[in-house]
């Protein structure tokens, strides 16, 4: 099953996607966030583009477990997404920057800067992670 995962934040949206079996994920660049119509408008065309069956959210909770403010958002378009009848898992995505930083440390400078890399390498982080539990 082909599966796509999510790294929202304020301004941007991370996209990333993976097949079941397999541990690889792959960066599919980002989203620019407008309004809650026009993000879900081009996620359900991007996962359709894709061949996408599910999606996988990160949830971004504090170090002591707790949501944190970020996380009330994410749950709101999560459930907007589930009302248009997208298959949606909410996995915890502590550390997923944190590991997204370090893939991008050493690519060359002007990769590292780019808004949106590392929205797109917490998404491939986050995605490899659900896919080597499944």
């Amino acid at each position: 099953m082909r599966v796509v995962a999510l790294d929202v934040g304020e301004a941007r949206i991370g996209l990333a996607v993976g097949e079941t079996g397999s541990p690889w994920a792959f960066g599919r660049g980002y989203l620019v966030r407008k309004n809650l119509e026009a993000d879900l408008e081009a996620l359900a065309a991007f996962a359709q583009r894709e061949q996408a069956e599910r999606f996988v959210v990160g949830l971004p909770l504090r170090t002591d477990g707790r949501p944190s403010a970020q996380a009330e958002r994410v749950q709101a378009l999560v459930e907007a997404m589930r009302q248009r009848g997208m298959q949606v898992l909410l996995l915890d995505e502590r550390y997923t920057t944190k590991l997204g930083q370090n893939r991008l440390k050493n690519a060359p400078k002007r990769i590292r800067q780019e808004k949106g890399k590392l929205d797109e390498a917490a998404a491939i982080a986050l995605l490899e992670s659900y896919l080597a539990g499944v």
